[in-house]
């Protein structure tokens, strides 16, 4: 008898998951990144034929390469037939059933709710469901958030939400696989799991859809949202319209006298290396990104759309890599790159270098009490860059609130800068939840020409230092 199996292509850069679920001969795909070298390349190594592409839904996080991977494969393009696109796909409902092999075969299940016209899948074997393809609905202990399309639909599609996950729990069994594309870190989800997979058994047990009343659960989700990329609202369109294979063939080389022009130009001239290396040694007038941490989701919500983008990388591979994390948001080609360090992106010239002060929040904690270390300058403004929902659940006395997002609209408005309150000068530490937000917003600062001091520590340790 014929098995199925299903393969995890993870993008951990923006909490998502695509599936590829196959009986040993064809294959379907649910929910592929843009990059589907991936995903053929799986499909190669297995020695399968993807027949079948899925999209649970229009999504707004990511350009979907479910029409380019259709297209190269020719496979059938299964999108929701309510969703208005510009393209050619087998419109697809609630209760439509195709055979996809003679062992697999698929359903289509109607789970409004992170969307108006979202669809699940139920994958079926020979023995009866497998699993389901939740998409933005059923997630691993949580849901999708359901005010993507405007907040003035949040509350409706609230309550589908809890009315889809239940309609789901009650088609299929407890031992039945969920298979989420959102909840990994995406700002998709309502909140975050780390589970690394699940069932509906354990979803009965544990996701809050199945255990509160529809009236609950809308509160708890309305209350639990925070603001999303800005770029989210970009992605719907270029779903609708179908995107393109993107071209991933290298940017064109800028020597350190074009990265000059582009940084007087105020072009965004991106330092994809670490934070730390970055503190330690920087092309005056570059933004820290570090490919460590969620490059693309930050660069892409605080960039104005279109704006020229330069990576710096410590190599070609690095810059390939975030031009891969950029193209799946649809910042489809750097204006320019460069790799090596910075003082080869200087040609040499010191005055084109530049440095940040680093401390900790206990070094901010001494710096307060008239102790600062290691000559560190006092602090005239603590800077919170962190979200809305992380500044409610708890902030530092005195600091000043503006999310890492809104920055760089805002930077009149802290406080000792040409233009802000508090007279000119003064030094600014700024901080976030981990060290990663604070090194973009520091950047920013400096370029802004003020002085900051980088706190480069976990949130946490701000209690414990008294803060």
């Amino acid at each position: 008898m014929m098995t199925i199996q299903v393969e995890v292509i993870e993008t951990f850069s923006l909490g998502d998951r695509s599936y590829l679920a196959h009986d040993g001969r064809v294959a379907l795909v649910v929910d592929p990144q843009r990059d589907i070298d991936r995903i053929l390349a799986l499909a190669g190594r297995l020695g399968v034929r993807v027949t079948h592409v899925a999209e649970t839904h229009l999504h707004n996080d990511y350009v979907s390469g479910g029409l380019a991977l259709a297209r190269v494969t020719g496979a059938t393009y299964l999108v929701g037939g309510a969703d208005e696109v510009d393209f050619d796909r087998l419109p697809v409902a609630d209760g439509d059933e195709l055979a996809l092999s003679e062992a697999m075969s698929l359903r289509a299940v109607a789970t409004p709710g992170h969307t108006f016209h979202h669809l699940s899948y139920i994958l079926s074997g020979p023995g009866g469901p497998e699993g389901v393809f939740t998409g933005g609905s059923l997630l691993f202990g949580t849901t999708g958030r359901t005010d993507l399309l405007g907040a003035e639909h949040a509350d409706t599609l609230a309550h589908h939400q809890h009315a889809s996950v239940r309609r789901l729990a009650d088609l299929l069994p407890d031992g039945a696989q969920v298979w989420p594309t959102h909840g990994f870190g995406s700002f998709c989800a309502a909140t975050q799991s780390d589970a690394p997979a699940s069932t509906v058994g354990r979803e009965r047990l544990a996701n809050p859809a199945l255990r509160l009343t529809a009236g609950d659960f809308v509160a708890q989700t309305l209350a639990g949202l925070d603001i999303y990329p800005a770029y989210y609202a970009h992605m719907g369109a270029r779903n609708r319209a179908g995107a393109d294979l993107i071209d991933l063939s290298p940017a064109a080389i800028a020597d350190p006298a074009e990265l000059r022009e582009r940084i007087e130009a105020g072009e965004w001239v991106v330092d994809l290396r670490s934070r730390k290396a970055f503190a330690q040694r920087h092309l005056a007038g570059t933004l820290s990104f570090g490919l460590d941490g969620p490059m693309a989701t930050w660069l892409g919500w605080m960039v104005p759309w279109g704006t020229p983008i330069t990576l710096l990388g410590e190599s070609p591979e690095q810059v390939a890599a975030a031009q891969r994390e950029l193209a799946r948001i649809g910042v489809d080609r750097p204006a320019a790159a460069a790799a090596g360090g910075p003082e080869e992106w200087a040609a040499g010239d010191e005055t084109r270098l530049g440095d940040l002060t680093v401390a900790t929040f206990a070094d901010l904690a001494a710096a307060r009490a008239g102790r600062a270390p290691r000559g560190l300058p006092s602090p005239d403004v603590v800077l919170d860059v962190r979200l809305p929902g992380e500044w409610r659940a708890g902030h530092i006395e005195g600091a000043v609130h503006i999310p890492l997002p809104e920055l760089p609209k805002r930077l009149a408005e802290v406080p000792g800068g040409p233009g802000g309150p508090g007279g000119p000068g003064g030094t600014v530490w700024v901080h976030c939840g981990s060290g990663y937000r604070a090194a973009a917003a520091a950047g920013l600062l400096v370029r802004a020409g003020r002085r900051a001091v980088h706190i480069d520590d976990a949130y946490a340790h701000a209690a414990e230092a008294g803060l």
